[in-house]
């Protein structure tokens, strides 16, 4: 916390005790006791910047606290391929094929949660090319319509989901691909939360 100015370590305070009812600037800006709604969006920059916080940028109330250690300006993420793991098996259990170093900043989540998968095939085109670096959050759940890196029946691919009637429905975004039922043994291994464009 040594390198936080002393309204950042009240702003930062704020942000954890309110994170299930986050404030807006303007109540921020009460509780600081500063002249103006400018001076709280610029703390709020500068957790950023330091690697105490992460902010949705198209939804200010949506944000994340970074514990008191702030992450490195660089990290790296394991990268994993996308191979046939066992009906038991998880992508996640075998040896990253590299560790790839990226900005933290540019991961939205927290960086323990991220992983990289090396896209092949064309079922998720145009959105997912062959050879596309795709960065995905650990979860065992996303909403219905999330693109998520899953394991169906031991093979691991990336699909958009439909939940429809107690069923889980995979999708391609190649329509000459047809929807069909994840298996019974089917688990999400993470959302699709970006992608790296493989432009060679």
């Amino acid at each position: 916390m040594k390198k936080l100015h002393t309204t950042q370590r009240k702003l930062l305070d704020m942000l954890k005790k309110n994170i299930d009812d986050p404030m807006t600037i303007r109540e921020l800006q009460d509780l600081l006791n500063v002249s103006s709604t400018s001076i709280v969006a610029h703390h709020l920059k500068q957790l950023e910047k330091k690697g105490y916080l992460k902010r949705n940028p198209s939804n200010p109330k949506d944000y994340q606290i970074l514990t008191d250690t702030p992450e490195k300006l660089i990290t790296y993420i394991n990268l994993y391929g996308l191979a046939y793991c066992g009906p038991k098996g998880s992508i996640l259990d075998g040896n990253p094929i590299e560790r790839i170093p990226i900005a933290s900043r540019l991961i939205s989540f927290p960086v323990l949660e991220a992983f990289m998968i090396k896209a092949k095939g064309d079922s998720m085109e145009p959105k997912i090319n062959e050879g596309d670096f795709v960065i995905v959050r650990k979860t065992r759940d996303a909403n219905n319509g999330s693109i998520v890196v899953c394991v169906n029946d031991g093979e691991a691919i990336i699909k958009r989901i439909k939940k429809e009637n107690g069923n889980i429905i995979l999708i391609s975004e190649n329509s000459k691909y047809s929807p069909f039922l994840a298996y019974k043994n089917f688990r999400i291994e993470g959302e699709v939360k970006s992608i790296i464009k493989n432009i060679l």
